[in-house]
């Protein structure tokens, strides 16, 4: 593209020059070594392993608070019912 056909197109899309510029040097470098960007096959099964632990970890860990959140609630339960049975009887 010829210098007045850029400055026209940048013109039309409300884009400066030096944007344009900018943006084509940004994306000449990112395309420039992908190797080092991605990551290794060996790397991306160890991270999806990693991942699968970390959730059986989480899973086991929301289990484990729901648990005892039960018993938190059963133990105030069975607490306020004896309290209420202790009080009728000295009544």
């Amino acid at each position: 593209m010829d210098e007045a056909s850029r400055g026209a197109w940048c013109r039309e899309n409300g884009v400066y020059l030096q944007q344009l510029q900018q943006w084509r040097v940004s994306a000449t470098q990112a395309l420039a070594a992908p190797e080092e960007v991605r990551a290794s096959p060996s790397q991306t099964r160890e991270d999806r392993r990693r991942i699968k632990e970390l959730e059986r970890e989480v899973r086991r860990k929301y289990k484990a608070l729901a648990e005892t959140a039960a018993l938190l609630v059963l133990s105030k339960k069975c607490e306020a019912i004896f309290r209420r049975n202790t009080q009728g009887e000295d009544e």
